[in-house]
């Protein structure tokens, strides 16, 4: 995937991980496609490893894991943040 794929599909990602995670997150929208690209990074990675498949492109098992990922990096973003 090119650079402005995985920045289009960060966006998509983190405003998903967003959804799926509702709360008061003072982020602005760079922190969601940064947040997006990091979670499809982590997730890829981690499902690489545990053998689940990994980030390819645009399909829904790519989504998926980029959203699994990213969903982990926002937990981990709010607990990091209200510290």
């Amino acid at each position: 995937m090119g650079f402005l794929s995985w920045i289009l599909l960060g966006l998509v990602v983190g405003a998903l991980a967003k959804f799926l995670l509702p709360g008061d997150d003072p982020d602005g929208f760079f922190v969601t496609i940064g947040i997006g690209v990091a979670g499809a990074v982590v997730g890829g990675f981690l499902a690489s490893s545990l053998g689940l498949g990994e980030v390819t492109g645009f399909d829904l098992r790519s989504l998926a894991i980029a959203v699994g990922g990213s969903m982990l990096l926002l937990l981990g973003w709010r607990r990091f943040s209200r510290s």
